[in-house]
């Protein structure tokens, strides 16, 4: 069996990531190609144990963004989803078979409401269906996860014949889903303890959780999956996902390694790359991270109470149960300017968790030269902004070349925007009630669309008032909604940046979907 542990190792609990599947159905959170690689190539380097690297059977690029994930992982087990549908199968198995390591995962609806509305099928046919699909899978691949969709508002009579028949094809995970985020702790700890203890040859397999947060209970149900026998968590970075998302992959790595006196298990993944990858996932996703989420937002180490800053500075674990360091935070430095050399440059950005290429590195060496030009104190988050903006923009087919504007009391206020359109620079000028509408028409003038305008937000990278811009823009497009992010010195121009970052998601979506339609 290509297990991802031994069967004696019991207190070791798999982190299977889906950060690139269920997180992408986010809505606005799509990735591009290159984006999802550079996500899987940081969970695979983190120690990750499982990467579902996207559902094959949805899309073409979904398909082979999953086969390129396959070829260039070189630790983890490499999952691709399908429906208990035989095309799916299928797909699936072409799409993992170029691992080292090949899952596929394979999930069917087993709740009497998903049963009588979505599949319309009796008991007896699913049944039916889990021994047929999960065989096939198990005759494409060693290692075979099933899933139960809706388990927690399954019959447990019915749950124990589905997770049976499931074992008895061939599968090697069981996973039982909080798809709707409905359970409570106890619940779900007393189903896995039940069906473990009742199925036959429970013992030979892993089973594994998979929480949603509709009633902020995700971690906590993941936990209590555990303790109740599940080694395997399904999860995702900063907790992306469909609704409320999913359990967060951080929270559940360091509650393991902070409570070990009362959740006794192991994982393999270096929380020092915990920050870096939360960075990343937000940086391509254009999904901000709340100030105040756990372990990785931007207030989880930060004290302003006196009371609190006074135990800090006599005793920081007063209030700190965790270390910044021991998550990947560490302390903001003003060591760089305009006098750095590249060298100080790539070292800096080591430090942060980025490596780049040669031609990555050259230009985010010369806009961080320009960046200083401009600001007085270059901060850590400051370099993370600028070379994150780098990677949301390296394959956009429109790009901003310059914008000019016009401002003040006296109205109204005008854009001149010029942008480089497929390798053709065009120029704009447009009015508008304020400087950004002024800005959004120039782009909507030059790359006409139909798109609504659902989120416009704006905070500040670091302190002062030469901080830069980070804003974010959500573009809708006929029920699909994707973000963009952007960040610059002057609000404006970030502005400008994050709906074409947005815009161009759009049109590489629409360009797929032709490509698709054409075949």
């Amino acid at each position: 069996m290509n297990s991802p542990v031994s069967a004696s190792d019991k207190d070791r609990v798999v982190i299977f990531d889906t950060t690139l599947r269920d997180g992408e159905q986010c809505p606005g959170a799509s990735m591009t190609p290159e984006e999802k690689l550079d996500v899987a190539e940081i969970l695979d380097t983190m120690g990750v144990d499982i990467i579902e690297a996207g559902f094959p059977i949805a899309s073409i690029g979904d398909f082979e963004s999953v086969v390129e994930v396959a070829k260039r992982t070189k630790n983890a087990v490499v999952a691709g989803l399908a429906r208990a549908i035989p095309g799916d199968i299928a797909r699936a198995g072409e799409a993992v078979r170029h691992a080292r390591r090949p899952r596929i995962h394979t999930f069917v609806s087993t709740s009497p409401i998903h049963l009588a509305h979505q599949m319309r099928k009796s008991e007896e046919e699913v049944l039916e269906i889990i021994t047929a699909t999960v065989t096939q899978a198990r005759n494409l691949v060693d290692n075979v996860e099933w899933s139960a969709m809706d388990a927690t508002r399954t019959p447990i009579a019915y749950l124990l014949r589905c997770v049976d028949a499931a074992i008895k094809a061939g599968a090697t995970t069981i996973n039982l889903p909080d798809t709707v985020g409905y359970a409570t702790p106890d619940e779900y700890r007393a189903m896995f303890r039940t069906v473990r203890e009742t199925v036959a040859n429970a013992d030979r397999v892993v089973f594994s959780v998979h929480c949603h947060d509709d009633l902020g209970l995700a971690v906590a149900n993941s936990l209590a999956g555990v303790e109740g026998g599940a080694r395997q968590v399904e999860c995702t970075i900063n907790g992306l996902g469909e609704r409320a998302g999913n359990a967060a992959l951080e929270e559940i790595v360091m509650a393991i390694k902070t409570r070990g006196d009362v959740l006794p298990y192991t994982v393999g993944v270096d929380t020092t790359m915990l920050t870096r990858a939360s960075k990343l996932v937000s940086a391509v996703t254009s999904f901000p991270v709340q100030y105040n989420k756990a372990i990785v937002g931007r207030n989880a180490f930060a004290h302003e109470s006196g009371i609190h800053q006074d135990g800090m500075l006599k005793e920081s674990s007063t209030y700190e149960i965790m270390t910044p360091e021991s998550v990947g935070v560490s302390k903001t430095s003003l060591v760089m300017g305009k006098h750095s050399g590249r060298h100080a440059f790539r070292d800096k950005l080591k430090a942060l968790g980025y490596e780049l290429g040669d031609n990555a590195l050259e230009d985010a060496f010369r806009r961080f030269k320009d960046l200083a030009d401009r600001k007085k104190d270059v901060y850590d988050e400051d370099i993370e902004a600028l070379v994150d903006q780098g990677i949301l923009t390296a394959h956009d087919r429109v790009k901003l070349v310059s914008l000019s504007i016009i401002a003040g009391t006296r109205g109204p206020q005008r854009a001149t925007m010029k942008l480089d359109i497929g390798g053709e620079v065009r120029t704009e000028e447009a009015e508008g009630n304020g400087p950004v509408d002024a800005t959004f028409n120039a782009i909507k003038a030059l790359v006409p669309h139909d798109a609504k305008l659902e989120l416009y937000q704006v905070h500040a990278v670091t302190e002062g008032t030469d901080a830069q811009a980070e804003v974010s823009v959500r573009l809708d497009a006929k029920g699909s909604p994707v973000t963009g992010r952007g960040s610059d010195p002057d609000t404006l121009v970030a502005s400008a940046r994050a709906y074409l970052s947005a815009l161009n998601k759009l049109l590489a979506r629409g360009e797929r979907l032709h490509a698709q339609a054409a075949e």
